[in-house]
């Protein structure tokens, strides 16, 4: 177990007051006792499985001691990384930007009869499908194609991804992140990854779909960062979390866990500078709101053997579609992963849920399974073993036989 210490040790919500009722909230529901969650660190994490159905676990099964868990997810999570090895040939920018939110440098990718590190082909001018950027008004523009399952499906999903790719070696935060120093060739120019976030800052307007924007900010802004857009309006971090946290989760892309992804990323980076919490009626104090009502939806529905509802926050409810519980569970326990306190990661119902998202990938390591519920759950299980499981592990060996993933939602 690692003694590393985690710097948001204070409660963060308002547990113990009224909750209000937000406009994707059904009805008003009771206050939650105080201590309900104390801490911050949230992860998306989990991934059903593609092959036989497992037996159903019913909840009441000896949960794992944490060791054992903490190999068998450093176990897994190198079967993800070099036994589906991703091609720029089948795969599309898409699938190795999900890649490379899993693991950051670390991800391979074949291309042009080599292997190098995804990164580095990508954002070196490396051809793939749908790896569209072009110069902007303020930096570079990627261009958003919406509903593609190729490229960028949403307003600065490349930006935020790379933001929060990987696992961090040290400090505070798990995640890792590409620094905004990182070079991005397009075509025989040379730019660097702050001049992907230049433009965003200068393309953000009120009522824009914000998530991916907000991972970024959160990674490479200080919370109390401002600036003028390129229609002159002026705005703060704090404007976006608002905004972000106003929108509706339900109806948001995979259940509305991107937009929860980034408020946690944000309030994270607040909290780390503010750990005596947020004013009670500042943006930062609506998206913690948000983020615990969810957190406990979260719990309420989670199913007898570990997963996620597929419905995500509207209700529980379980599929046979093992790619349907992937793409719920990965999503949810990623979140869960980066915002939850070290006290309730140790929870018996989280443990059970990184139990049964390991036992999924266990189980389907010989099956092609969707990109985006894979990635998200390997990125949650990642932050998850950053968190809990030190940094004592053996290094494991590297895998041979490639396997596949499959082109997802967005």
């Amino acid at each position: 177990m690692s003694g590393r210490s985690d710097p948001i040790g204070t409660a963060m919500f308002y547990a113990s007051q009224p909750r209000p009722v937000h406009p994707w909230q059904e009805t008003p529901r009771p206050s939650r006792p105080t201590g309900f969650l104390t801490g911050l660190a949230v992860a998306f994490l989990l991934l059903p499985g593609c092959g036989p159905q497992p037996t159903q676990d019913t909840g009441t099964s000896p949960l794992p001691d944490q060791a054992t868990l903490c190999r068998r997810i450093e176990l897994a999570l190198t079967g993800v990384r070099e036994a589906r090895r991703l091609d720029a040939t089948v795969q599309g920018a898409w699938q190795v930007v999900h890649g490379i939110l899993a693991f950051g440098s670390e991800l391979p990718l074949a291309h042009d009869g080599e292997v190098s590190p995804a990164v580095d082909y990508l954002l070196g001018g490396g051809r793939i499908t749908g790896w569209r950027l072009r110069p902007g008004d303020a930096g570079v523009v990627a261009i958003v194609e919406e509903g593609s399952t190729l490229g960028q499906g949403h307003p600065d999903q490349w930006l935020g991804y790379l933001s929060q790719c990987g696992i961090a070696a040290e400090g505070d935060s798990p995640v890792g992140g590409l620094p905004l120093s990182t070079p991005l060739l397009i075509g025989a120019q040379q730019y660097t990854l702050e001049d992907l976030l230049s433009q965003a800052l200068h393309d953000i307007r009120p009522g824009q779909e914000s998530s991916w924007t907000l991972m970024a900010l959160a990674a490479y802004l200080p919370p109390d960062a401002s600036w003028d857009a390129g229609d002159g309006r002026r705005w703060t971090t704090e404007d976006v979390v608002r905004m972000e946290a106003k929108a509706d989760i339900l109806g948001a892309a995979c259940g509305g866990t991107h937009r929860l992804y980034g408020l946690a990323a944000a309030v994270r980076a607040y909290r780390t500078l503010h750990p005596e919490g947020p004013p009670p009626d500042s943006g930062w104090a609506a998206a913690e709101e948000v983020l615990a009502d969810c957190i406990d939806r979260a719990r309420r529905y989670q199913q007898p053997d570990g997963s996620f509802s597929v419905h995500y926050f509207e209700r529980p409810g379980a599929s046979p579609d093992v790619f349907a519980t992937l793409g719920s569970t990965g999503h949810t326990f990623e979140i869960l992963a980066l915002v939850l306190g070290p006290a309730e990661l140790r929870q018996p119902w989280v443990t059970r849920a990184a139990e049964r998202l390991v036992s999924m990938l266990e189980r389907t390591a010989d099956i092609d399974v969707e990109c985006g519920g894979l990635y998200h759950a390997a990125h949650g299980l990642a932050i998850y073993r950053r968190r809990l499981c030190g940094d004592d592990s053996a290094t494991l060996g590297r895998a041979d036989s490639p396997l596949l993933c499959q082109a997802g939602r967005q």
